[in-house]
């Protein structure tokens, strides 16, 4: 069986990346909220898992898996998950999500604040009663300290509210993926960055990247990498195609995903030594997002718990 990306997939990737580049680099990070939003709502980023009813493509969570790590690649800043992958299915008769024209931040369950709620038209709240949706104008925003300054964190209050019907699971489901997606690119591009630096970087007159301890650790991180995108890969098919063991398969690759980017975050700042902190280093905005991405949705620590029970609940008969 061919497990890879087909053609279609990876070109749609390609063109992203693209965009991302042209309109996304590092200096946008520095000035602006949302770069690349309005390129890439013309590229009908934003509608590719809307209903081709509500003029969207309608696309499987599978399709957009390369599309969406070129966003974590990118370090894209605002609601990207929560406006192209939750909003679809948390607010299906939108007609205005396919074009873009929507900015949709969300309070899951558990989570105190709404990243990027200051960018949203409208936010989804989840409230013990279920599921509310606010308006943007009618939510009172308190700014909350947070580790990442691209991602930045609002508690939400509010008085008028519209209740949503359904379950919120199939959305927050597909938002966890999408959001391992970003960290496998959040992953890739900090150990891309980090090689670079080894073999340029020299101590004792020989670069960091010839010197064993070096090497060990960044083959450490490939491989948490290489290991943790088929996990992904495998949670995307699994929310597709509805399977039992899909709450496993989601919390699999979220731990995996979490764990491969914090990994690798750890060993660039090891890498680049204290000038990994400074302001003036770039490499400080996808150490961040490689932080605040793993608390997102779950930490590893609360998807390794659901990992455990979902194997232990199973028939372990199975196994030798």
């Amino acid at each position: 069986m061919n497990f890879g990306f087909t053609d279609e997939q990876l070109a749609l990737a390609a063109t992203v990346r693209d965009v991302l580049r042209a309109h996304c680099p590092p200096a946008a990070l520095r000035s602006e909220r949302r770069p690349a939003w309005e390129q890439l709502a013309t590229l009908g980023f934003f509608g590719l898992l809307v209903p081709p009813e509500a003029g969207g493509l309608g696309l499987g969570l599978a399709d957009v898996l390369p599309a969406l790590e070129e966003t974590g690649r990118a370090c894209l800043p605002g609601p990207v998950v929560e406006t192209a992958v939750a909003a679809p299915y948390l607010l299906p008769d939108n007609p205005k999500l396919a074009s873009g024209e929507v900015c949709v931040s969300v309070v899951p369950p558990g989570q105190a604040y709404a990243a990027d709620a200051d960018l949203a038209d409208l936010l989804v709240v989840a409230r013990a009663g279920g599921l509310r949706l606010v308006a943007g104008e009618s939510v009172r925003l308190a700014p909350r300290p947070g580790v990442d300054p691209c991602r930045r964190l609002f508690e939400v209050s509010f008085d008028a509210s519209e209740e949503l019907g359904g379950s919120a699971a199939p959305a927050l489901r597909r938002a966890t993926v999408a959001t391992s997606a970003q960290l496998i690119g959040v992953a890739r591009e900090l150990l891309a960055v980090t090689v670079a630096y080894a073999r340029v970087r020299k101590q004792f007159g020989a670069a960091i990247g010839s010197f064993q301890a070096v090497k060990h650790q960044l083959a450490d991180v490939a491989i948490a990498v290489d290991f943790a995108a088929p996990l992904v890969h495998r949670a995307a098919l699994s929310v597709d195609r509805a399977v039992p063991a899909v709450d496993r398969d989601v919390s699999a690759a979220k731990a995996a995903a979490g764990e491969a980017a914090v990994l690798a975050a750890r060993v660039a700042l090891q890498v680049h030594g204290a000038i990994g902190y400074t302001e003036e280093l770039d490499l400080r905005f996808w150490l961040a997002r490689a932080w605040s991405l793993s608390a997102a949705y779950g930490t590893t620590a609360v998807h390794r718990e659901r990992l455990r029970a979902a194997v232990m609940a199973d028939d372990l008969r199975r196994y030798p």
